[in-house]
């Protein structure tokens, strides 16, 4: 498994969480895991690992899996979401829905930073998606 840019414990992290989590997507509801993936660390503070070459190695390890682990954009961005919270990154999950071309519903999900798409390989999914779950979820 190749990790350039990423440290040791980061690539270790980062096959575990490969490992784990998308088959829990399928156990759990999805509240339930997004509310634990994304607690921040006690003082939050920001952890020195590349975000970009995370994501690549998260898509790298999904690609590479059959079955429940196989890369989606749900389970690359509940592994990437609670990665890059665990590393103190203010970053959200957002699941939105929108019709194709023949009527049926298709599903998307992507993390936001300070409002925007983060490390999101298609350009303002918001913008395409009407947006039907945010994590953490916004106050009031």
């Amino acid at each position: 498994m190749s990790g350039a840019g990423v440290p040791l414990a980061w690539r270790v992290r980062t096959a575990a969480c490969a490992a784990v989590i998308p088959p829990l997507l399928n156990l759990v509801s999805f509240r339930w895991l997004a509310s634990h993936l994304g607690t921040l660390p006690a003082g939050s503070a920001t952890n020195p690992v590349d975000d970009a070459a995370l994501a690549a190695l998260v898509d790298r390890i999904l690609r590479g899996l059959p079955g429940p682990w196989r890369h989606t954009c749900l389970r690359r961005s509940a592994v990437l979401f609670h990665l890059l919270r665990r590393a103190g990154r203010p970053v959200e999950l957002w699941v939105g829905v929108r019709r194709d071309g023949v009527g049926a519903l298709a599903a998307h999900a992507w993390l936001v930073r300070e409002g925007e798409p983060y490390l999101e390989p298609q350009p303002h999914p918001a913008a395409q998606h009407t947006v039907i779950a945010r994590f953490p979820e916004p106050r009031p």
